[in-house]
């Protein structure tokens, strides 16, 4: 258990009346906070609040336009995260800053700010990696893990320099119940040894597990402060809106029809050398359902996305159909067009160019389904009438349709990627990580788009590692392990000790694949 923090020591961490604009902006509005030794602290808002402008400037990668921060009871300027670094201040970026093409062990000797011997580090990582219990081989090449084997790259990396106020935006994203549990214990630890932890998520039952105390932001400026172990889950998401948290709305009565995506016996290798083969996968997801893929990360799902997308083929076109069509050996723009549509759970570079505005973004996948470039030739005024209408329906917080996709924040990325695909009324989507990293109230409105587009006809397969979101969202759910799929159930009656036996691997009689009829 966490010790209680020490009331009469000096603040680890204070900011006093800090503030930061951009062009059309105010990020940040006169916040004022302090975190004690040994606190774990939570920073609540939501998407566009400014909480990652304002970890930025902690950390050194933004500077404040007014204010002071002192650490350790001292004021100090905080020039870089070099010179956060030396304070003793590290910080897990919610999106990752690795090289594909080195090694786990390359990418954290990068990261440091000392010089290590090979042998050394690889000892010391280990050690880490043992304290959480998470495998993760140092030789390993990035391009091979997957997302949340990629996020333990920078938990390591950090946790290496052993800091006195550990900055985590977002760490539990990709992680199973399992993970977050051992991944908190760890925390709990830290924070004994007397390491602030400042803690940014937007899952709010964690925040109550975890963390003794929480300012909340909004609009760029501080609205509450609570004791997130007392409060409500439900009143900390309202602080954070500013409105009443909705729920989710399902049909009266749920009018499922024929299958519109069947896959079945489909087999793929993974990337080699260390990707994860899919072995004889088999489904059917039928019109006006949501079927939910559960998983613990690295065991296919990617591999899964990618080949429902088309962005690898399968050996048999009659492995994949699409109303009956076989698809199998279809390239992806050919799905899209034929009514086919998904979503990755990489939005940087994956799901999203950085580098391209929002209206350019919508052009990448939204012409195979709506007439923005008939013949080739962009029409600019529907592309960005359809860029604005997604901005609008989503709230995504940002200058416009001429906003590049790399200046919003992760979660406010996340609603425009998924307000463009479901405004294009896929016959078919199939969508990973849905709601990952976007704040109570976008998540409600996502999950409410989503099952009204299945209430509207079309068959959506949801592949998360949120078992809470999987258990609200789907009607029924299946796990993949190592590439095998077991046997979708209905989510009625379906029991969490179950889910959580066929995540590990435990599938008794379930991996028996289900017919693509059924």
């Amino acid at each position: 258990m966490t010790q209680p923090p020490d009331q009469t020591a000096p603040s680890r961490l204070a900011l006093a009346h800090v503030s930061k604009s951009f062009p059309g902006v105010k990020a940040n509005q006169d916040i004022s906070l302090s975190v004690r030794p040994g606190e774990i602290h939570a920073l609540l808002g939501e998407n566009g609040a400014g909480k990652s402008t304002l970890v930025k400037i902690i950390y050194g990668v933004q500077r404040a336009d007014e204010g002071q921060i002192s650490f350790d009871g001292r004021p100090v300027e905080i020039a870089s995260p070099k010179a956060a670094r030396k304070l003793g201040i590290g910080m897990v970026f919610q999106h990752f800053s690795l090289f594909d093409g080195m090694t786990v062990l390359e990418n954290i000797a990068l990261g440091l700010d000392e010089t290590v011997p090979p042998e050394e580090l690889k000892a010391r990582i280990k050690a880490i990696l043992d304290s959480y219990s998470l495998p993760l081989d140092p030789d390993r090449e990035v391009h091979t893990l997957s997302v949340g084997e990629r996020q333990r790259i920078e938990i390591v990396r950090c946790l290496l320099q052993k800091p006195k106020l550990l900055i985590m935006d977002e760490p539990t994203s990709v992680l199973t119940p399992q993970e977050v549990e051992r991944l908190f214990e760890t925390l709990r630890q830290i924070a004994a040894e007397g390491c602030s932890i400042l803690y940014i998520s937007h899952k709010l039952h964690e925040i109550k597990a975890l963390c003794e105390a929480a300012t909340i932001l909004r609009a760029g400026r501080v609205v509450a402060a609570c004791d997130p172990r007392i409060e409500t889950t439900q009143r900390m998401a309202e602080l954070m809106i500013g409105a009443e948290l909705k729920y989710l709305q399902r049909p009266a009565a749920s009018k499922q029809g024929a299958a519109r995506l069947s896959v079945e016996r489909l087999d793929m290798p993974g990337e080699p050398p260390f990707g994860t083969s899919l072995k004889g996968i088999s489904f059917s997801a039928q019109a006006g359902e949501i079927l939910g893929i559960a998983g613990v990360a690295g065991n296919g799902q990617a591999e899964l996305l990618t080949a429902l997308s088309g962005e690898h083929l399968a050996g048999r076109a009659d492995a994949i159909k699409l109303d009956g069509r076989p698809i199998g050996r279809s390239d992806a723009g050919a799905r899209r067009a034929a009514g086919l549509a998904c979503v990755p759970e990489e939005r940087n570079g994956h799901a999203a160019v950085p580098e391209f505005t929002l209206a350019e973004n919508v052009v990448l996948t939204a012409r195979h389904r709506l007439p923005l470039a008939p013949s080739g030739l962009i029409r600019q005024g529907p592309v960005e009438r359809y860029a604005g209408d997604v901005i609008a329906r989503f709230d995504v917080r940002t200058t416009g349709s001429s906003a590049l996709a790399g200046s919003l924040s992760g979660g406010n990325l996340q609603k425009f990627i998924m307000g463009r695909e479901i405004g294009q009324r896929p016959d078919v989507l199939v969508v990973a990580q849905p709601t990952w990293g976007v704040d109570a109230g976008a998540a409600a409105a996502i999950r409410q788009a989503l099952v009204d587009l299945a209430a509207q006809g079309s068959a959506i397969v949801v592949i998360s590692q949120d078992l809470d979101e999987l258990l609200e969202l789907s009607d029924r759910l299946c796990v993949i392990n190592e590439g095998r799929l077991s046997q979708a159930r209905p989510v009625a009656g379906l029991k969490l000790e179950e889910i959580g036996l066929l995540m590990g691997g435990v599938h008794g009689e379930s991996h028996v694949a289900e017919p693509a009829h059924a």
